[in-house]
């Protein structure tokens, strides 16, 4: 007479495992979904806080330049956007740079007169450093031309919180002040002449300091720039 009800308690304490089992698994899937969104979050937030440290930090370094120094170097005179830093790689300088990075800008007018050797704007002479480009992306570039002047960077990643925090980056300033170029269908121009790209594959974001009637913008995310230039 015991028999039956041995096999009727283990068949009850099965089911109660099945359902431990499940709920087990509910409260995982639970747990996990808002976890994963609030990294994605984390790291929108975080992008987002490097980047505009860093164009803060440039921007302000090379208005300083300027301002400091608005007479430039008497051999620029006339030159493009007079008295603003020329390219690193420009063959005016004494001794120019292979690429065009803006760790590597100097300042006209410092020292001035008819001297070419101008100072680092970032260096350890003048106090200003500019820190690595932020995880993800490659380094700030500087581009002086009859376009105006600004500077970007580019990332080749593919992570999806990168465009949220570019998109959200760029609704931090105003119309026409900076752009958000996706080349992931191709090579974009940065300049109204050509010669400078955001290569294929990847995307870029530039800051504007100075732009010219006729300069290549291309980078409206949301629709609100579409008359720019």
């Amino acid at each position: 007479m015991t028999t039956p009800l041995k096999t009727s308690e283990s068949g009850s304490a099965l089911v109660y495992i099945l359902i431990a089992i499940a709920l087990l698994a509910a409260l995982t899937v639970t747990f996990m979904e808002p976890s994963s969104q609030q990294a994605t979050s984390q790291n929108t937030f975080q992008t987002v806080a490097d980047l505009n440290s860093q164009i803060n930090s440039i921007r302000s370094s090379v208005q300083e330049c300027v301002l400091n120094y608005p007479a430039g170097e008497s051999g620029l005179v006339g030159k493009s956007n007079f008295p603003y830093p020329v390219n690193p790689t420009s063959t005016y300088l004494a001794s120019p740079d292979a690429a065009d990075e803006v760790r590597n800008i100097r300042c006209p007018g410092n020292p001035g007169g008819a001297s070419n050797n101008h100072a680092d704007i970032f260096s350890g002479s003048s106090g200003k450093f500019l820190p690595p480009a932020p995880d993800l992306f490659g380094e700030w570039m500087y581009s002086n031309t009859q376009d105006g002047v600004f500077f970007y960077t580019a990332t080749n990643k593919t992570d999806a919180f990168l465009q949220t925090a570019l998109t959200k980056l760029d609704e931090q300033f105003a119309e026409c002040e900076a752009d958000v170029i996706n080349a992931s269908g191709g090579a974009q121009n940065l300049l109204s002449g050509g010669g400078l790209q955001c290569a294929a594959g990847n995307t870029c974001f530039r800051v504007w300091i100075i732009a010219r009637p006729g300069n290549q913008y291309n980078g409206d995310t949301d629709g609100d720039e579409a008359a720019c230039p």
